[in-house]
Parts: C-alpha cells; structure tokens; sequence
C-alpha cells in the first residue's frame, strides 16, 4: 500500500475502535487510537500473514503485550480478512470470539493471549528464541505501552532479547505519554526510554508513530540490523483522530455514549474524505 492507502485503512480502523468499543459499552478506545497507524502497517505492509492460514508455520508472529487494546488489533485483523468486518460489533459480547483481551484459542489471527501487561513481551522474545533454533526466517513484533515499561518483565526479557542476539525482534513501544492513572511521566517515569533499552543493547529508532513514511523507514531500518534486537520508539496521541480523546488519560477505558459516538464518528467520516 502506498500512504494515502495506508491513511485510508487506518481511518477504517479507528472507525471500527469506535464502533465496536460503544457497542460494547466497555473497552479501551485512548490506547488502541494511538496504536492504530501501527496495526495498520503491521498488516498491511510489514508482516507475512495469510488469513487464509493464520497458522502458517512461516508466518510472521505479532504479540500485543498491551493487550487492553484489542479493539485496534482487531479491526486491523478483521480488515486484513482473518474474520469478518460485521464481527467487530460483537466485541466483549456474550458468546463473542472477541473479548476484551486478545484469545489465540478464539480469534483467528491472535498468536499470543496477552493481558498481563509485562508478559507479551517475554512470549514475543521466546518466540524470538524459537525462531533462531529453527533457522527459520520469521520474524516476531511486539507491542507495548509506556505504561507497561513500568513492570520489570519488560526489562528481563529486554535482557535476555540482547543477550540471545535476536535481530528477528522487534519491540515497539506506543509512547503516547498517558496511562490509566495520568501521565506516566508522573506515575512512575519510564523516560529515557530510548536510553533504555539501548543500555540493554538493543538498536532504538525513534519515530513519530502517526507519520506512515516515518513507520515504513523504521520497519526497513531494522530489517538490516544484524545481532541485536531493535526497539521502535513511536510517539504517538493517545485517542488520535478524535478530538475530545486526544490527550484525555481519562478515556484510557471508557465506552463513548450516543452522542460521542456520533461525534466520533462524525469527525473520522470527515478525515476519511480529506
């Protein structure tokens, strides 16, 4: 896809964020708005998947170890074929494949059930591991929240990525600067974050999370990267695209009403034709 197709999709994806998280009356709109240029051209562009066989041995893994944003995982999932459209609307419903966190023994498409924020990570570098015993040419992505480099899981398994040498990873983290309680710079500071996890060896770009241009030089970037895995560090707005979101921690986990969902929707109809 060339980025006006790729601004398109992502558009249809926060569509679908809105739609199936005030369907739903529950779910978490903030964090799945700011990852969603990334689901984007992580299915659309940058991974091997075949939504006719979402178990493909060869396929390109991905683990949303901020597993509270599966609204936008799943409309990326549902976009690219793995099930239909009309089943976004069924989030978080009784009987549902798709609950509030991502299932891999429900919903086709998911490689990791992920929810437990800190542990996505480590299923992601195992997998990693897995990869490199096999000398097979997959390659496993992953992403977090800023909020999540908070639990120390991350920074083990960041350990043992740069110990293993694992160029087949790459981390991505949605530092959108906003978690459940507020601002993670007062929470619990994660920053430097690119110092981080360069001090853990790893080779760190840092991106504006919202410029498809910008994503795309980044994922090519760390396919040349040898010996090391990469960390992606994308700044992002956390509710992007919908005015009265955008930089509110308070709609972290909060269903729109009637009227703010017609707002929402309202205004991403509007970029859509722009």
């Amino acid at each position: 896809m060339n980025t006006l197709e790729l601004k398109k999709m992502a558009n249809e994806v926060r569509k679908d964020i809105i739609s199936s998280v005030h369907s739903a009356k529950a779910g978490h709109p903030g964090g799945s708005l700011s990852a969603a240029d990334i689901f984007t051209y992580l299915y659309f562009e940058e991974m091997k998947v075949d939504p006719k066989n979402p178990e493909a041995p060869d396929r390109d893994r991905f683990v949303l170890s901020k597993g509270h944003t599966a609204p936008g995982y799943y409309a990326a999932l549902a976009r690219r074929g793995f099930f239909p459209v009309a089943d976004l609307l069924t989030l978080r419903h009784i009987g549902s494949h798709l609950q509030g966190h991502p299932c891999k023994q429900h919903t086709p498409g998911v490689d990791m059930s992920s929810g437990s924020l800190g542990q996505g990570i480590s299923a992601a570098v195992g997998m990693a591991i897995a990869g490199k015993f096999d000398n097979a040419d997959y390659r496993v992505y992953t992403l977090l929240g800023d909020g999540e480099l908070q639990e120390g899981q991350v920074w083990e398994a960041s350990m043992l990525a740069a110990h293993r040498k694992l160029d087949n990873l790459v981390v991505i983290v949605d530092n959108n600067g906003l978690q459940i309680d507020g601002n993670v710079a007062d929470v619990n500071s994660p920053y430097p974050i690119d110092k981080k996890f360069e001090a853990f060896n790893f080779h760190v770009i840092n991106i504006d999370g919202h410029d498809f241009d910008q994503i795309r030089a980044a994922f090519e970037e760390a396919k040349t990267v040898k010996g090391r895995p990469t960390a992606i560090i994308a700044k992002t707005v956390k509710g992007k695209g919908v005015s009265f979101m955008e930089n509110q921690a308070s709609w972290h986990g909060t269903a729109p009403n009637d009227d703010q969902y017609q707002t929402a929707m309202a205004e991403l109809e509007k970029a859509g034709e722009a």
